[in-house]
C-alpha cells in the first residue's frame, strides 16, 4: 500500500509514456528509488511507484473503465482529498 495515490488523465498513450519517463527522471534526481514504470508498451494505464506515493497515468477511456476514485471510495468534495485542476 501507499500513503498517497496520484491519479492523472493523459491525452494519449504517448503523453502517458513521456510523463512516466519525465517523472522517473525527476524522482531519480531527488534521490528516490524509482522502478521502471509499469504498463508499457501499451501505455493505457502506466503506474510509477515512488514508494509512499503511487502515480497512475491513464488514457481518458481507461480511467473511466477502472474508475479508481469509486473503487477506493474517494470523495473529492471532502477537505482531506483535493482534485488538481
Amino acid at each position: 500500500m501507499a500513503d498517497y495515490f496520484i491519479i492523472s488523465t493523459c491525452r494519449s498513450t504517448r503523453h502517458a509514456d513521456a510523463t512516466a519517463d519525465e517523472l522517473s527522471k525527476k524522482l531519480k534526481k531527488l534521490g528516490l528509488k524509482s522502478p521502471t514504470p509499469e504498463g508499457r508498451p501499451k501505455c493505457d494505464w502506466v503506474i510509477v511507484d515512488a514508494g509512499s506515493v503511487i502515480v497512475h497515468l491513464f488514457k481518458k477511456e481507461t480511467r473511466e473503465i477502472y474508475n479508481l476514485e469509486q473503487l477506493w471510495e474517494i470523495n473529492f468534495e471532502s477537505e482531506k482529498n483535493k482534485l488538481a485542476n
